[in-house]
């Protein structure tokens, strides 16, 4: 039977496509059916390690976990990384093929839908229903031209499309009439349905409002999704989920800081913390003080390593350092935080904007320089002392070495010595992301920062709420009709 494919697309950025698109993608496989997640177009510094050695938005892993599958390049084809001084980086299935500034890309876009296709393809032929998420809003007819994320895509994949309206932020009959009204016809045509997302209060309420859209638009009514409470517990598709501020919950919690420097990256690292009952984590943007309390400080990825260690210094968040390692607080570094760790930063071939050579933080005895291929893959090993394993992953350009990795933090499982960690003991960094996300890893950090065990099965604790989400979806969408809408692509332009 040849697979079938629907579009989720959006009324506005952040109205829970994503979500959406993971929650029917459990619901479908807990009914034996094969799905496959697909994003022609995404744009995130939020990215993961695929199975085929390349690399997508984490949105399109975490759907693919919902799906039961592992993650492949074909998910997200176009994956755009944005980077300071150079625009976006432009990875195309999985693979960065340079870097564009919007006006750039949007030129760049005609040539991609060949590859956005072929994607698609390969995932129908190993799938029964492919479930595509679209990207910001459907209105947007300014970027019509050339699209290869909406409108553009499902009419060149031939696609059904149902349109996601969110009516926490207000306004949601007006967002979706008005995609109808602003949007070509042929356009219009592609829309079968619309689903209503993040409702509140009591759903009699809004019968007359659905009615209304239907009536305006044409549309069938799919469902009015109550607002899941429960979204928290799944990591966010990029930084318009992300809570920063210097705000604390309980004052007997361990306090976790974690720098949101403007370009972080994969921050989803430390969702883990955020979960633990006896920990407080803090993302603070630039200009908040690092509070004197906190008891491990965490330097995250960054997408333009030295622009962000010059946004670190300009807050003053390097002088705030020093004085938390003087209290005998921990600091932690991530890949890019890893790097800002060390002595210098260089960047000869100028893969970050201009080429150049910085100072870093001076805390580990370590040196980087950018460059050579990007390293993407999976990782499994043990802290270098042997007491804690971990499985992490690898996303980073650049080497680093020096007398500082003498005394390695991490130990791979092929004996390789990983990371660094000065003589106190108190500061480290390494290139291994996903570190918490192990049980066992995220319970010898506890324990070594605060003298206090973990008390999370985290990834126990995703799958029961993916599973909560799929109960969510089959309750109160028309699943049924929504395969229905479904349809085989119809490839109008040639993959």
């Amino acid at each position: 039977m040849a697979a079938r494919a629907i579009m989720l697309q959006g009324t506005g950025s952040d109205v829970g496509k994503s979500l959406l698109v993971a929650g029917l993608a459990r619901a479908f496989a807990n009914r034996g059916l094969r799905v496959r997640p697909f994003k022609p177009q995404n744009m995130s510094n939020n990215a993961a390690v695929t199975a085929d050695g390349g690399e997508i938005g984490r949105a399109q892993a975490l759907q693919a976990r919902a799906a039961r599958v592992q993650p492949s390049i074909h998910m997200n084809p176009v994956l755009l990384k944005p980077q300071s001084e150079i625009g976006s980086q432009v990875v195309v299935q999985g693979r960065v093929v340079g870097n564009a500034r919007a006006r750039e890309y949007q030129a760049m876009k005609p040539a991609l839908l060949g590859a956005v296709l072929e994607s698609l393809h390969h995932l129908a032929r190993e799938a029964d229903l492919v479930l595509i998420e679209g990207a910001g809003s459907a209105s947007e007819v300014n970027l019509r031209a050339g699209d290869i994320a909406n409108m553009g895509f499902a009419r060149a994949a031939g696609v059904s499309v149902v349109l996601v309206g969110d009516i926490d932020r207000g306004g949601v009959i007006a967002s979706l009439v008005g995609t109808k009204t602003v949007i070509a016809a042929e356009d219009a045509a592609m829309i079968a349905g619309f689903i209503i997302n993040k409702f509140r209060g009591d759903p009699a309420l809004f019968n007359d409002g659905i009615a209304a859209i239907a009536r305006h638009t044409g549309w069938q009514p799919l469902g009015l999704v109550p607002f899941f409470e429960l979204a928290h517990r799944l990591p966010a598709e990029d930084a318009l989920g992300l809570v920063v501020g210097p705000a604390r919950g309980r004052s007997d919690r361990t306090l976790v800081v974690v720098l949101a420097y403007p370009r972080v990256s994969n921050f989803d690292d430390f969702d883990p913390l955020r979960l633990e009952t006896g920990v407080d984590l803090v993302f603070l943007r630039p200009g908040e003080p690092i509070p004197g309390d906190a008891a491990l400080v965490i330097l995250p990825g960054s997408k333009a390593t030295i622009a962000d260690l010059t946004a670190l210094r300009e807050s003053g968040w390097d002088i705030d350092l020093k004085a938390h390692v003087r209290r005998g607080g921990h600091v932690l570094g991530i890949c890019g935080g890893y790097q800002m760790l060390g002595t210098r930063i260089s960047d000869p071939d100028g893969i970050e904007g201009p080429a150049s050579s910085v100072a870093g933080l001076g805390l580990l005895d370590v040196e980087t320089v950018l460059g050579g291929d990007k390293v993407l893959v999976d990782i499994l090993g043990e802290s270098a002392d042997g007491t804690a394993p971990f499985k992490g992953y690898e996303m980073h350009v650049g080497r680093t070495s020096g007398a500082g990795c003498a005394i390695p933090l991490l130990r791979f499982a092929d004996g390789r010595a990983e990371g660094a960690v000065d003589a106190s003991g108190r500061i480290a960094g390494c290139y291994v992301h996903g570190l918490f996300s192990d049980d066992r890893q995220r319970d010898h950090w506890l324990r070594r920062i605060a003298s206090q065990p973990s008390a999370l099965a985290y990834e126990a604790d995703v799958e029961a709420t993916l599973d909560r989400l799929a109960d969510h979806i089959e309750r109160h969408i028309d699943c049924n009709r929504l395969l229905e809408l479904a349809r085989a692509p119809g490839f109008k332009a040639a993959p």
